[in-house]
């Protein structure tokens, strides 16, 4: 690992180097910045609040989303001023959420600690987690981080997706029945409002499944401008938070006002919210030996923090992104253990690197180069020379809010300079394959966003009055919405789902864009690989159900590296595996004609459709395509025809199925 303090010390080195920059690139973008900013906003933002709600149940009210705003709030402020690197964002996550649900159960049946004490535990649990992430940082320990493949990844994400389910499920439940610390007696508790209030709930939490998902792709509809689609692509979510919020007040005056149920927070003024800030000084009342207890937790969560802080900072300087400036693995782990003692001083749950929001804040300050590919455009079609085409792509470069270096401008002066000066060969140069080659995807590295949007949440403190009104039920449905926001492009899941493919409908998987490894790799080995992360996963939820003993859950997750590295190869062939498994995601290009001669059909299993020919359901979906749902033909014209005006006649319409038979191709 290298000599104690090496890493930090050279990251420190290499981002004071470029802090000044930072901080140059935002004021010199304005107003611009102001997007990107307000988008991570509403995206860090709604998670804090729904994992404010889950931290209060688990902890009977000590906790809620006003400690979950905050520390996520005051641990961005901090990493967006004296991070490593500033585009990774920060906030309370999941396995922050289970963590503390552990603690607190093993907490108040203590009589030595109780209820009263479990802040002032939890704080000596974050101080020695601080500490064990200090001294991972110190001695280097970030370079280790390679070794968790994408199989640990994607076990990861799918264990969260699966808790995210199970606590949508247990709060859709929990609506039909009465709380632990409520009142039985009052009338929203008496059966006919107690089902009516489960009912809407059910309403109200399926509904934003539903919309949220149909916004979320609002960049693929076709009605409305470019720019409503992207927004309610950007803010839709939280817009349908909104929505659904304002619907639940829909309802007849004779419906008790507490159905349907709200968002349980105390004011930040009020008692139960100012207690946490001082619990540094119960700490000192908390028994030795489980001030030394809090050792056991505390290396977990240590473990799982280094894993989580870790990856989601490598999906935010993914290579595709090109950042110029370094990064500071090292270092930010330094500053996380810093900020967990902190957080833990003050009775808040700390904040760690989170994904999507890390790489979405990425990719939102990423620069397109529309215009440099139109104007290199523009002049091929005006036959201008490489010269004055080099000079237009050139300028219109210099006007985005990140100039180009020097080294880039060669290599693109270079690339273009190749082509000869004459009509028949400039034809062939295509400015977009320059682009990507030569002047790769830039982003704006700055802080600002980072900072504006860490304030913008800890502004919502004060709005606590307003988040209040949120349906409990909206959150469940939110929980859902992250859940199955989470599958797609997770290649744990597509592979799932590649099990329950019948052999003789494979091929429709090659039709379209899909993962290389299903070519490359024997429809048996992705079988196998694919139950065996079944059952792993299974083992690592399963350890969540365990009382008390469930803290240990992210141990299984440190076993994966010694299974990865020591009993898969011996289970797998090497290129199977490296394909499987491998650090990058890689799709090829569907092939509609040649599909069914792949080597991922399998032509000799049956299916149960053996009493009929597979000719017969292809001839059945081309008819299908071929007609609307109430029955009627779709004339199809080709190129030809419709320049002249005509149409195919019946005749012809049957020609064409009958070559499209012949040449067993799906139209």
């Amino acid at each position: 690992m290298g000599s104690p303090f090496k890493g930090i010390v050279q990251d420190v080195k290499g981002r004071a180097a470029c802090y000044k920059q930072d901080w140059i690139c935002a004021i010199c973008s304005g107003a611009k910045i102001l997007a990107p900013t307000f988008y991570i906003f509403f995206a860090s933002a709604l998670p804090v609040i729904a994992f404010g709600e889950q931290l209060s149940t688990h902890t009977g009210g000590s906790l809620s989303t006003v400690e979950t705003l905050a520390s996520t709030a005051l641990c961005g402020i901090i990493h967006s001023i004296f991070g490593g690197q500033p585009l990774l964002i920060l906030g309370v996550a999941e396995p922050t959420v289970i963590m503390y649900g552990y603690l607190y159960d093993f907490s108040k049946e203590r009589p030595e600690l109780g209820t009263k004490l479990f802040l002032a535990w939890a704080g000596w649990v974050c101080v020695w987690t601080g500490l064990m992430l200090i001294m991972l940082a110190i001695f280097n320990a970030c370079t280790i981080i390679t070794r968790f493949t994408r199989i640990a990844g994607e076990l990861f994400g799918m264990l969260i997706t699966v808790l995210f389910f199970q606590e949508a499920i247990r709060g859709i439940i929990g609506e039909f029945g009465i709380p632990k610390a409520a009142d039985p007696s009052a009338e929203e508790f008496q059966f006919q409002w107690l089902y009516t209030n489960g009912l809407l709930a059910t309403i109200f939490c399926f509904g934003l499944i539903l919309t949220a998902t149909i916004s979320r792709k609002a960049r693929s509809w076709r009605y409305g401008t470019g720019w409503l689609r992207a927004f309610i692509a950007d803010y839709g979510v939280p817009l349908m938070v909104v929505l659904w919020t304002l619907l639940s007040y829909v309802v007849p005056s004779k419906v008790p006002d507490a159905v349907p149920r709200r968002l349980y927070c105390p004011l930040p003024w009020e008692s139960a919210s100012l207690y946490h800030w001082t619990v540094v000084k119960d700490m000192g009342k908390v028994p030795l030996v489980y001030i030394l207890a809090a050792l056991i937790p505390a290396v977990m969560i240590a473990g799982l923090y280094f894993f989580d802080h870790s990856v989601a900072s490598q999906m935010a300087q993914q290579k595709e992104f090109n950042l110029q400036k370094p990064s500071a693995y090292h270092y930010d782990m330094l500053l996380l253990g810093i900020m967990t003692v902190i957080c833990g001083l003050l009775g808040l749950p700390p904040s760690n690197g989170v994904l999507p929001q890390s790489p979405m804040h990425t990719k939102s300050l990423a620069l397109m180069r529309k215009k440099v590919v139109q104007s290199a455009k523009e002049c091929i079609q005006q036959q201008r020379t490489n010269s004055e085409l080099y000079g237009k792509m050139q300028a219109v470069f210099i006007e985005l809010d990140t100039a180009p270096t020097d080294k880039e401008l060669e290599n693109l002066r270079r690339a273009v300079m190749k082509c000869k000066d004459n009509d028949g060969e400039k034809g062939k140069l295509d400015p977009e394959v320059l682009i990507d080659d030569y002047l790769p995807v830039r982003v704006n590295e700055q802080r600002m966003s980072n900072f504006l949007q860490s304030v913008l949440v800890g502004a919502l403190i004060f709005g606590i009055p307003i988040i209040k009104r949120i349906p409990t039920s909206v959150l469940w449905g939110y929980f859902a919405y992250m859940a199955i926001d989470s599958l797609p492009g997770n290649q744990f899941w597509e592979r799932i789902l590649l099990l329950f493919i019948t052999p003789s409908r494979r091929y429709k998987i090659l039709e379209g864009s899909h993962v290389s490894f299903v070519e490359l790799v024997p429809f048996k080995t992705i079988a196998a690989f694919t139950l065996l992360q079944v059952a792993y996963l299974l083992v690592c939820w399963g350890v969540t159900w365990v009382p008390i003993g469930g803290i240990l859950f992210p141990l299984p997750f440190f076993l994966l590296i010694s299974i990865r590295e020591h009993l898969l190869p011996k289970l797998f062939d090497a290129n199977h595996l490296q394909e499987l498994d491998a650090s990058e995601y890689e799709e090829i290009a569907g092939d509609p004609l040649a599909s069914r001669n792949k080597s991922f059909v399998d032509k000799d299993s049956s299916d149960g459709d053996s009493d009929d020919s597979p000719e017969d359901f292809y001839d059945a979906e081309i008819l299908d395509e071929m007609t609307t749902n109430r029955g009627e033909v779709k004339l199809r014209a080709n190129e030809k025809s419709v320049k002249y005006g005509f149409v195919l006649n019946s005749s012809e319409f049957a020609g064409r199925i009958v070559l499209m038979q012949e040449s067993d191709a799906v139209e």
